[in-house]
């Protein structure tokens, strides 16, 4: 049997292999070593921007074109926009000299990581034709030096870890055409702005809704003649929160500053874990919540919303507008009852909290007018829950005209074993075939 012949490698061939790997792995040395110093998330965006002494290089990163420029970047950014969805900022300092227009664009991100943008009292637009052109995007991680940004016909955007100082606005949301809901404010700090978030009253074809949006984890470092968040009228910061929100304010001789400013609506708004801290002993037009004429309605103040130092009111409410919260007192007065005739009860009348559910209530009815002989007017009273039950009823009856209260017993048989209040309804009939009675209610109560 023939042996199997012997492979051998030449020295030669072995020293070009040894040559191949050397070059391959200064290469990739090389390689590692020019590498911006970006995230390696840097590859999903579109372009990315670097700061290079006086110069800034922007990235086609589908491309690999690098491209320089010298002073402002604004047009540059502008440009990739047009051209892509997504602009990644390295660190350093950057300077605008126009505003930056994000339009119609889905899922759009303008993101940074250490990087400074002087914004030279420009803005950065996310601008929808209308809020179905505009959804989604995300603006993340820059520090905006007297810039605003601005959330126009937009859904569903999402701003975090943000820095804005000495801005005239941090963050201006305004509706020109459809709305702007859904928006995510998280983990922002607000240093020396005129006004930090603004909800603007709507223009053209817009409504005011800015519905089913949160500021958490936020601070205000707010400045004189300033305003933390403003609620403008006819704007809509409604079934929404705020969270873990702190507002600073009100050092030694400054003035006119207030935390929250209402003249729009906060309906089924719940601020919770918010707390404004004043600085001062001497409180000079310094609140806390500011509820003006158009306040419809405030927003609801949970248990923990803590009003620190000294303040000339912590809610200025001059017009008297409801305040609702856990364990909030109210009353609703003289509520008209219909009477029914002939023994059948007449149109139902009923006493809520809105937007609160009701904790405790005290009502009080009263029957007033001219009663026939023998007339007897029932005032029937019920409780509606939460799942649309309605309870068993008590009654007070009338032979002539009077007031009277339910007793601790009968609104003890009105109570659920475990539910939630969301009504007080009242029916009254009388046994005459007509009557001139008159019924009226009141209610007194707390409500969460």
């Amino acid at each position: 049997m023939q042996a199997n012949p012997k492979i051998t490698v030449s020295k030669r061939f072995v020293a070009a292999i040894l040559l191949a790997v050397l070059v391959l792995s200064a290469l990739n040395t090389y390689m590692i070593l020019e590498r911006p110093s970006f995230n390696s998330n840097v590859v999903s965006f579109d372009f990315v921007l670097s700061q290079n002494g006086n110069n800034y290089q922007i990235k086609n990163m589908l491309t690999g074109a690098t491209t320089s420029v010298s002073g402002s970047v604004s047009s540059s950014i502008n440009s990739a926009l047009v051209h892509g969805l997504s602009v990644y900022f390295n660190a350093g300092t950057y300077v605008l000299n126009q505003d930056i227009l994000v339009s119609n664009k889905v899922n759009a991100k303008i993101v940074g990581n250490g990087a400074t943008i002087i914004g030279n009292g420009h803005e950065i637009v996310v601008y929808g034709d209308n809020y179905t052109t505009s959804q989604y995007a995300t603006v993340s991680g820059l520090t905006l030096i007297n810039g605003t940004l601005r959330i126009e016909n937009s859904f569903g955007t999402t701003i975090t870890n943000m820095v804005f100082e000495n801005t005239s606005e941090g963050i201006e949301l305004t509706n020109t055409n459809t709305w702007s809901e859904d928006t995510q404010i998280d983990n922002c700090y607000f240093l020396n702005a005129t006004q930090g978030v603004v909800f603007e009253t709507p223009t053209t074809n817009a409504t005011g809704s800015y519905a089913s949006s949160s500021i958490e984890r936020c601070f205000f470092n707010i400045r004189d003649n300033s305003v933390g968040i403003n609620v403008e009228p006819m704007a809509q910061f409604s079934d929404s929160q705020m969270q873990d929100v702190r507002m600073w304010m009100g050092q030694d001789g400054v003035t006119n500053q207030t935390g929250l400013l209402v003249n729009g609506s906060m309906y089924q708004t719940l601020l919770t874990s918010v707390v404004f801290e004043s600085f001062t002993d001497v409180p000079n037009n310094l609140f806390a919540v500011d509820l003006g004429r158009n306040c419809n309605p405030a927003p609801m103040l949970d248990g923990d919303v803590n009003f620190l130092g000294s303040w000339t009111a912590n809610v200025h409410n001059p017009y008297g507008i409801w305040i609702s919260g856990i364990g909030t007192a109210f009353e609703k007065l003289n509520v008209n009852v219909p009477v029914g005739v002939n023994g059948l009860y007449g149109a139902n009348a009923t006493i809520q909290a809105v937007p609160l559910n009701i904790f405790t209530f005290e009502p009080k009815i009263q029957a007033e007018g001219s009663f026939a002989n023998n007339e007897t007017v029932t005032v029937r009273i019920r409780l509606l829950f939460a799942d649309n039950v309605v309870s068993n009823p008590v009654t007070q009856t009338f032979t002539s005209s009077g007031a009277a209260w339910l007793s601790n017993d009968q609104i003890l048989t009105l109570f659920p074993s475990q539910s939630v209040i969301v009504a007080v309804v009242f029916d009254a009939q009388s046994s005459a075939n007509t009557t001139n009675a008159v019924v009226t209610v009141s209610g007194y109560g707390t409500a969460g």
